[in-house]
């Protein structure tokens, strides 16, 4: 199960996911739904009896504009992690504009995924950090390059101490 937050014509929305099971649950109302993807551009989805076409899809961030059947839609879209960056107080609209990485709990660095050096996407993977008995896999907030790491695997680190610092792009 995956969870969602978005922000659409000034509403704020929940969505849990099961995509195993096909199941999805759009501010706590539970709805079947099927994906299908009809050539290169375009996905057909099926919510409940209803059938949506979405075309011409572009992401940024936690920005996304695509259309549905014909319509414009921009909206941002955040992932679980992004919701409980936000729910500890931290804003990663601030960390992009930064280029440092830093660590939203205290905890444990258990895999660095990325070396310096290493050209990263925005919404890449870059390290798991484990903190209250969970696995948190952090991604890049930016596109650009690892220009230096600050911990190594197994080190023990404290709420905004600096993981890594990425050189942006452009």
């Amino acid at each position: 199960m995956k969870q969602f937050k978005t922000e659409y014509s000034d509403k704020s929305h929940t969505i849990n996911i099961d995509f195993e099971n096909g199941k999805a649950t759009l501010d706590g109302r539970e709805v079947s739904f099927q994906i299908e993807s009809e050539n290169n551009d375009r996905i057909l989805l099926r919510l409940g009896t209803k059938l949506y076409n979405i075309a011409n899809s572009m992401v940024d961030g936690d920005q996304v504009t695509f259309s549905l059947n014909g319509k414009s839609v921009e909206t941002s879209v955040k992932d679980e992690q992004q919701i409980l960056l936000e729910k500890l107080g931290f804003s990663s609209q601030s960390v992009a504009s930064e280029g440092i990485v830093k660590a939203p709990m205290p905890g444990k660095i258990l895999e660095i995924l990325v070396r310096e050096g290493d050209e990263i996407q925005s919404g890449e993977p870059i390290l798991v950090l484990e903190a209250m008995k969970m696995e948190n896999e952090l991604k890049s907030v930016i596109s650009g390059v690892v220009s230096l790491l600050h911990v190594h695997e197994g080190d023990n680190v404290e709420k905004n101490q600096t993981l890594l610092d990425i050189k942006p792009r452009g």
